[in-house]
């Protein structure tokens, strides 16, 4: 298969000597899954985008320091773009800024939460079982860094998993559409060094304690394992 990844951002200068850019890191754990696919990189945040919908077999997105509310000409654009997606039926996953960007696509809402910043590990439970999540377990452990979540359910969203914190975590629409407010392509130590650079604008307990959960174990494979499946269903089966 040939998979688009919509680059929403870069890793700061700062940090990308040690840990790469976005597509990479995406790259890096689905090309190991999946050592046959091919990936292909747009520059979404510079305005890049397919000429046609079909130039992949499916897509996936970065996340992004950016809000999906900021009126930046390049966020209009890639908004018609998934939304062209969503009306013809093809793959789309959404990882954290598109998991709020497809809500707000979708008629939902995303925007800053009353409970603040999401840094670390976040702890979530599996709340509907697909045929896509093998190998399955019940729970999902991912890295977060986020202050905006969906605030607002769109319509036909159906909640795959969540948490107290996070009651939107997982999304799917219909069979073709996954979103996700976790990180599975961010390591733990790249977390821990984001969480070190956003210092100034990130409450210091949340910060500590984002830190500390660190020392959890993370399902970032078995979550790229799902995402691997979920391309690679057929998409008119119900389930």
């Amino acid at each position: 298969m040939r998979i688009g990844i919509l680059q929403c951002d870069d890793v700061i200068d700062e940090l990308q000597p040690e840990f790469g850019n976005y597509p990479a890191m995406f790259e890096a754990l689905l090309g190991e899954i999946a050592p046959d696919w091919e990936f292909v990189t747009y520059r979404a945040i510079d305005g890049e985008l397919p000429a046609t919908i079909d130039a992949c077999d499916g897509y996936i997105t970065t996340g992004s320091r950016y809000g999906v509310n900021d009126a930046d000409a390049w966020i209009t654009q890639l908004e018609a773009f998934v939304a062209e997606l969503a009306q013809a039926g093809k793959k789309f996953v959404g990882i954290c800024f598109g998991h709020q960007l497809l809500a707000n696509v979708l008629a939902g809402r995303a925007g800053k939460s009353d409970r603040g910043w999401g840094v670390g590990v976040s702890f979530n439970q599996v709340d509907v079982k697909k045929p896509w999540m093998e190998p399955y377990q019940p729970s999902l452990d991912l890295v977060v860094s986020h202050q905006d979540q969906i605030t607002q359910l769109p319509p036909g969203a159906e909640v795959l998993a969540s948490s107290p914190f996070c009651p939107y975590y997982m999304l799917q629409y219909g069979q073709h559409l996954l979103t996700l407010q976790g990180h599975p392509e961010f390591s733990k130590p790249y977390s821990a060094a984001l969480i070190t650079w956003r210092g100034d604008r990130i409450p210091a307990p949340r910060c500590r304690e984002g830190k500390v959960s660190l020392a959890a174990e993370v399902d970032d494979r078995l979550m790229m394992r799902w995402i691997i499946n979920f391309f690679s269903q057929d998409v008119n089966p119900t389930g």
